[in-house]
Parts: structure tokens; sequence; C-alpha cells
């Protein structure tokens, strides 16, 4: 059998899962389904949506699991290099793998209450969904940069990925919340500890015209930590 319909066929059957399970998950007919465990075709975009569903990578669901073929094509990739080739041509860029898992992009008012719930945001729960890949924590969640308090590194419109799981060092910027559950995204910066033994710091703005925040002036709590950033640019 082909790879990509013997990896949904194992899958499914590992997860206890029907052929109109999976249909239902990837919004597509039963008969769509039943043709991918017969001929394997497949498009990269119920790709993702298959390999999400299934627990798997793109990669493994594409080539099989456990296939020889994925490492083999790993370590065949070329480090990254800003030489000039024998063209003249400069190649700094490469192309690199699409992101599998899909996250929410909560509003400010939702991250404000983010340490008050008990289960992860689900990818409907927030106004938009982005794709990231699998190394962030089940909380992971994406916040879109409102206001000016971050340029200029930070534009408006932008979207960074917190991760609630990380804890803050000196320099991170970091998504965090007032007493009044009022959401801001600022530069970490470590003052000291107070007779308690809890950690005395400052939100940091990069736009001097805003003011700095500190934790024992303002009660202040650690919402995550940015993972990444992204950007679109736009065209005037």
């Amino acid at each position: 059998m082909n790879a990509p319909g013997q990896t949904i066929k194992s899958r499914l059957s590992a997860l206890g899962k029907t052929q109109g399970w999976l249909a239902e998950r990837a919004d597509v007919s039963h008969n769509a389904v039943s043709k991918w465990i017969k001929t394997g075709k497949i498009s990269r975009e119920n790709a993702i949506l298959v390999a999400q569903a299934l627990s798997c990578s793109v990669d493994e669901l594409l080539l099989g699991e456990g296939d020889d073929s994925i490492s083999t094509a790993r370590a065949a990739e070329q480090p990254r290099s800003t030489a000039v080739n024998e063209s003249g041509f400069d190649q700094n860029a490469r192309p690199i793998p699409l992101g599998t898992r899909a996250i929410p992009v909560i509003s400010a008012i939702q991250a404000g209450a983010m340490k008050e719930i008990t289960v992860p945001y689900a990818a409907g729960d927030g106004y938009a969904t982005i794709y990231v890949d699998d190394t962030y924590s089940q909380w992971a969640f994406g916040l879109e940069i409102d206001g000016d308090s971050m340029v200029p590194d930070y534009q408006p419109g932008d979207i960074v990925i917190i991760e609630p799981e990380w804890q803050p060092r000196p320099g991170d910027c970091v998504a965090a919340r007032n007493g009044k559950q009022e959401a801001t995204f600022k530069k970490y910066r470590l003052r000291g500890i107070n007779a308690d033994g809890n950690d005395i710091f400052e939100l940091v703005p990069i736009n001097e015209d805003y003011p700095t925040v500190r934790s024992d002036e303002t009660p202040l709590t650690i919402i995550g930590v940015m993972a990444e950033s992204r950007r679109k640019i736009k065209r005037r």
C-alpha cells in the first residue's frame, strides 16, 4: 500500500477512530478519505489537516512512519550559506517545513484571563488560527500586537506566539496581565527579589514614550514568554 494510505489506515487503527471521523475532522467526504487510503493522492492542504488529526507530522504522513527516507532527506539538507555561487547568484534563502499544529490567535481580553482556565485553548477559540510546529506546549497561543509601545521592533498587527510553559529570562519579551485582567506585551527586566522570595521585575516598552511598570508597585502576572513573532509586509 502507498505510504500516505498506509499511514492513515494505521493511525486510525491506533487511535481507535473511523474514516468517517477523519472525514469530519478534515471537512471532506467519506469517499475522499477512502481515495486517500487507496491511491495515496492527497493535497498539501489536506495533508496538514490530516496530520493534525492523526497526531503525526506531514513528513510521516506523506513518506510513511519510520521511513528512513525522512531522516535521509533531512540529513541531505545543505547547511545555510550566504556564499555567492559560480553564477554570481546570492543563495541566501531556503525553504522551511510548514507547521502542522493549529493554535488560536486570541484577543487581549482573553489573554488577560489566560491563567484562570483549566484546559488548553482549541484552535477555534480565537478570532484567527495560525500553524506552528510541534515543539510548543498545549497551552501556546498567538497574540496580536495592538498599539505602538513596542515599536520599532514590534509593529501593530504583528502576531507573537506566547508559550506559557516557559519561565521568563531577563531580556525576554512576555505577555502579562495586571489586577484588572488587562493584558500587555513588554520586555521583561528582573530587578531583584522581595522579602517573600518572589521576583521583582519590570515590564519595559521599547518605545520610550511609554512608562515602565514594576511588579512591586502594580499587581502583575506573567502569562507567557514570546517564542516567535510573525509579520505581514504591507504594500502601500
